[in-house]
């Protein structure tokens, strides 16, 4: 039976264990240039010490008024490639495999003098988010594109696998939700059309056997936002664009405590990432609250999920993988003389 330190196989993409380091932004970028720089360097390269089978870089985006700060990551310039493939080949010498998350965060970009957004609605009412002004249509069809661009830096970087961001009230989310989308336009009418053409234009500089995952939001939590039923419907036209694996988180799109309060408790998204990959039968990265590493070891037992992403365990202790192990008596290969901190000779 499947477990948290089985390996795991996606096209040409094999990780040593199901264990993911999920996208958390660290707004750790010092010269508003998008640039990684040492704190990111080792940060994601602890992970790969501390066992993670599957790091991802955290929302990297594709132009500057797209970042949610200006101390976060970019890729819209080649200038960013090269440090980018220092933390890439760094992380590999551990076993990890490295995916990058390409994004752009649509009317949640507070420092855009204007952000931009498929309509003109603020986030909410506060002075940390402007009213947006409305992509025109030809606007739209640029920045499919620029997803393109991003994602051809990110090969040349030497990532295993790129994420598109498809989640959290950011750019596609904004595009293939009724609350944030009231265009007129084939975007407008077609909610999906927007994440459908960022997939195929991502895919089109993939490698046949480099796999592609999509993050996305499986329920609002505003009134009147959608639920399962959707957003399955739209995993279906996303999977069909080309999407080999699906990541499963929820919310964004308003203010928080909108509507109700989400992740009240462990496991919470787990029974969305269930429903997904039992409807279209794809693999999924579960996530929300799944720091115990028994509970996270039933979420592939069980079926659940194909793999489990921990993020603020993680944050906490960059060791969790090799701890995880340890707890659930899991012989793993620990780094250097790591061992001897876990009772091993």
């Amino acid at each position: 039976m499947d477990h948290l330190f089985t390996p795991f196989k996606l096209k040409g993409l094999e990780l040593k264990n199901r264990v993911v380091m999920p996208p958390m932004c660290q707004y750790a970028v010092r010269n508003n240039d998008g640039v990684v720089n040492d704190w990111h360097y080792n940060h994601y390269l602890s992970r790969a010490i501390g066992g993670a089978g599957l790091i991802i870089i955290e929302m990297t985006d594709i132009e500057p008024d797209g970042r949610i700060t200006d101390f976060d990551l970019g890729l819209w310039s080649d200038e960013q490639i090269a440090p980018l493939k220092r933390i890439v080949d760094a992380v590999h010498q551990y076993g990890a495999k490295v995916g990058i998350q390409i994004a752009h965060a649509g009317r949640k970009a507070e420092h855009a003098e204007v952000p931009v957004a498929p309509s003109a609605i603020a986030f909410d009412e506060t002075e940390t988010y402007k009213t947006p002004r409305a992509l025109t249509t030809d606007e739209v069809k640029q920045m499919v594109d620029k997803y393109r661009l991003a994602a051809e830096r990110a090969i040349k970087a030497g990532v295993d696998t790129i994420e598109i961001h498809g989640a959290h009230g950011y750019l596609i989310h904004q595009f293939q939700s009724e609350y944030t989308n009231k265009r007129t336009d084939e975007y407008g009418k077609d909610l999906p059309l927007f994440g459908q053409q960022v997939i195929r234009a991502v895919k089109s500089v993939m490698p046949d056997d480099m796999p592609l995952l999509m993050r996305i939001s499986a329920r609002e939590y505003v009134d009147g936002g959608y639920g399962l039923t959707e957003s399955i419907a739209f995993s279906k036209v996303y999977k069909e664009a080309g999407v080999d694996m699906f990541h499963i988180s929820s919310g964004g799109e308003g203010p928080i405590l909108a509507h109700g309060r989400p992740g009240t408790h462990v496991a919470y998204q787990v029974p969305m990432a269930r429903e997904i990959r039992n409807a279209l039968n794809v693999p999924v990265i579960a996530v929300g609250r799944l720091d115990d590493a028994a509970l996270a070891n039933s979420v592939i037992g069980n079926e659940d999920a194909d793999l489990v992403g921990v993020g603020r365990g993680m944050l906490r202790n960059p060791y969790w993988t090799l701890e995880a192990a340890k707890k659930l008596g899991k012989e793993i290969e620990f780094p250097g003389v790591y061992g001897m901190g876990f009772g091993l000779k």
